[in-house]
């Protein structure tokens, strides 16, 4: 009696575990490509009367413009004492913080762009912002890791927190010149770049640090730049580039950009990411076509760390500041360029 009561039991418990379906590893969740735009102009262009429509004429906000066509992220840029504009501050901590919580709302994804200057930061330029001139070294580094800890907590306060922070602005040749300056002292860059990655973890510690150069296409200076920083001890978690390429030579300089964002990922293990690129507006065929084949090389890149493409300024029209590259005609609709986004 026993002895059967026992088989039973054992039976019971195999029908049992064999009935009961196996639990599979949940895949982790994928992080959708980012596809968006700079608009840091666009408070400015709103206060001075500029508006928006969409292609049956129909005034709309320009981020819905935006997201309708499929971007789901917005980058802004931030001056330590804007001198453009001064009165309004434009591209000031609390106009950054405004415009963040407002691209956030609209499910929008946040990147905030700091140029360590009053106004404009590039290749041709890195100007210190005034409050910093006379610094050393140590006073730079100090001042730059405040102010990012300043403008990220804000933004934090406000509830928004950046996927992404690029640590300067196209610093091909560094930035806070001369102190700053790559080709003279990059051990000095890499401090400065450093000081401002470790005050984004400090304040966001899942948020990526980018440090970002222009041209692309160009793989020499890219090695130059991130051997540098590597043999320096930099600090970030993706390599920003931006793209300008005219309408004729679109196709060679993608084909250049892929090269480099593979060579990127291969030498230094990095995820790369395009977070500037524009072409003329009235060239909205040959734009799109630019558009469609760089996000699907930059989806291409190998292991999956191409992030994203985002277009600088495409709401710029009617030659605001002297810009022709935007991707909006000059009654303020968006162009064909931007179907590509979808």
């Amino acid at each position: 009696m026993k002895k059967t009561i026992l088989l039973s039991i054992i039976l019971l418990a195999c029908i049992i575990s064999c009935s009961t379906p196996t639990k599979t590893a949940e895949k982790p969740k994928e992080t959708p490509f980012a596809k968006g735009a700079d608009v840091g102009w666009l408070p400015q262009m709103e206060a001075t009367g500029y508006k928006f429509y969409d292609t049956d004429g129909t005034q709309k906000d320009c981020l819905k413009l935006l997201k309708d066509r499929g971007m789901n992220t917005i980058r802004l840029r931030v001056w330590v004492n804007p001198s453009d504009d001064k009165a309004s501050g434009h591209c000031s901590k609390e106009e950054t913080v405004l415009m963040a919580v407002r691209a956030q709302k609209m499910g929008m994804r946040i990147m905030i762009d700091f140029h360590y200057s009053d106004s404009w930061a590039d290749p041709g330029k890195q100007t210190k912002p005034a409050v910093w001139v006379g610094m050393d070294l140590a006073g730079l580094k100090t001042a730059l890791a405040a102010h990012t800890v300043e403008v990220l907590s804000a933004l934090k306060n406000s509830g928004v927190e950046p996927e992404w922070v690029q640590v300067g602005n196209e610093t091909n040749n560094g930035m806070l010149w001369p102190d700053g300056k790559a080709s003279e002292n990059m051990s000095n860059f890499a401090q400065l770049f450093n000081a401002g990655a470790d005050a984004v973890k400090s304040v966001f510690p899942k948020t990526k640090v980018i440090a970002h150069i222009s041209n692309g296409y160009n793989n020499s200076l890219f090695r130059w730049m991130f051997d540098g920083l590597k043999a320096n001890g930099a600090k970030y978690d993706v390599i920003g580039m931006s793209l300008y390429p005219s309408p004729t030579d679109w196709a060679t300089l993608n084909q250049q950009c892929l090269t480099n964002m593979n060579d990127m990922v291969a030498r230094y293990g990095k995820e790369v990411m395009v977070v500037e690129v524009g072409m003329s507006w009235d060239s909205a065929t040959e734009s799109g076509q630019f558009l469609s084949d760089l996000i699907s090389k930059v989806k291409s890149v190998s292991g999956n760390k191409g992030l994203g493409v985002l277009y600088w300024e495409p709401q710029a029209y009617n030659n605001w500041k002297g810009y022709t590259l935007g991707a909006f005609d000059n009654s303020g609709r968006p162009t064909a360029a931007l179907s590509a986004f979808k």
